[in-house]
């Protein structure tokens, strides 16, 4: 008979909670454990927990804002992103303001684009909230260019 394994130790987790975004309550902005940091979905939500009014652009850039917020506290920068997931209310408005969003991208994270996915869903957690956008970067140059 085997011995049974020994059950593999945890690795550290670091809560990346930025003061410029709005105090969770039951998530995290961004987890890290070791290199990899997982960017917890960031809606349209100022400072002050209100969703920014607007439409698709004006959420996108908020909610992209609080990505690159949580990737900054954490020592990283946009080309660290290897994964980005965009959750959409309507994603026929996002695709009629592409090129606006595209633009906003590239002034805000350049032409670095990593895997991305955008899924349509019925409803967001903030009613008044069209687009979540959450990620995965890998942080200190651990990333293989």
């Amino acid at each position: 008979m085997k011995a049974p394994m020994k059950a593999a130790k945890n690795m550290a987790h670091e809560i990346i909670n930025p003061a410029g975004l709005a105090k969770p309550s039951g998530f995290a902005h961004g987890t890290k454990a070791g290199d990899t940091l997982y960017l917890g979905g960031q809606t349209a939500m100022d400072s002050e927990g209100k969703i920014v009014p607007g439409g698709i652009v004006e959420q996108f850039t908020q909610a992209f804002s609080n990505v690159l917020t949580t990737l900054t506290e954490a020592g990283g920068t946009p080309s660290d992103l290897v994964s980005v997931t965009i959750y959409l209310t309507d994603v026929q408005d996002y695709q009629r303001n592409g090129r606006e969003i595209g633009r906003i991208w590239r002034e805000m994270a350049g032409t670095h684009y990593p895997a991305m996915a955008g899924i349509g869903v019925t409803e967001l957690w903030q009613p008044e909230a069209v687009i979540e956008i959450q990620g995965i970067a890998v942080l200190n140059g651990a990333r293989q260019q």
